[in-house]
């Protein structure tokens, strides 16, 4: 019997150890409630400024100096950029189809055509894509400045 007990109690423990553990980046979470990345970018005038709480799977890391990931929406086909400040925050590209909490101020860049086709193609470059800058058609991006997060894995 105690055996029996010793073996269950080694198997939970395990278990949270594997399927419990998620990394802490930055200052960590504290915003309890979610807000959903559609929201954020159906009405993003209501969210600039505003610190949320994000939760998805990371589709994308930084290959360079793992300070930006992509975080999938809750609609198909949708992502939100989560940008940290370089050094302060590292995401490993070990991250990359990991779930994800993410704490942050939403933040709006107004750039030019010419600009936000540099970035694209500054991120195409990144990924050693290939780039067509005729698919630039949104000079507002909507993203979140990064204070901290919970990536599982």
């Amino acid at each position: 019997m105690k055996k029996t007990v010793l073996l269950l109690l080694i198997c939970l423990l395990a278990a949270t150890q594997v399927y419990g553990s998620a990394k802490s980046y930055g200052k960590g979470v504290q915003i309890k409630e979610a807000t959903a990345v559609s929201a954020i970018l159906d009405k993003p005038d209501q969210y600039i400024g505003r610190q949320v709480r994000i939760e998805g799977m990371i589709i994308e890391v930084c290959a360079k100096r793992g300070c930006w990931v992509y975080v999938a929406g809750d609609r198909q086909g949708e992502k939100i950029q989560v940008k940290v400040t370089d050094g302060e925050i590292v995401f490993p590209m070990s991250v990359s189809g990991s779930m994800g909490v993410i704490e942050g101020v939403v933040e709006e860049l107004k750039i030019s055509r010419e600009e936000m086709i540099k970035y694209q193609q500054h991120l195409a470059e990144e990924k050693g894509q290939p780039f067509d800058p005729s698919t630039v058609k949104d000079e507002r991006m909507i993203r979140i400045i990064g204070l901290g997060a919970e990536i599982e894995g």
